[in-house]
């Protein structure tokens, strides 16, 4: 993305109001304890288990672990996992 291009999205934001994540196309995750996470913006599904789950994002991968985790809904952009989840880590590309 462009330096230009990123100013007129964080004007945008800024002066509209609207959310960085539908503007940026970020990641937006809904946790509900330690037991169901809801992540939208996703590109895909890169790795699962019922211990690990890889989502591919714009840039880059985020990383779900658990135990006995299971995919109880997946559409286009949204993604519901549930299980004992035990930690989630971003793995951002640079630009």
């Amino acid at each position: 993305m462009s330096q230009l291009s990123r100013k007129i999205r964080k004007w945008a934001v800024e002066a509209l109001d609207l959310p960085g994540d539908l503007v940026f196309d970020l990641p937006r995750l809904t946790m509900i304890g330690n037991k169901q996470l809801l992540v939208e913006n996703h590109k895909g599904v890169v790795h699962f288990s019922p211990e690990e789950l890889h989502l591919e994002l714009k840039q880059g991968v985020l990383r779900v672990e658990g135990a006995e985790l299971v995919i109880k809904a997946i559409m286009p952009e949204e993604v519901i996992i549930e299980g004992r989840i035990s930690g989630i880590k971003y793995h951002g590309v640079e630009e």
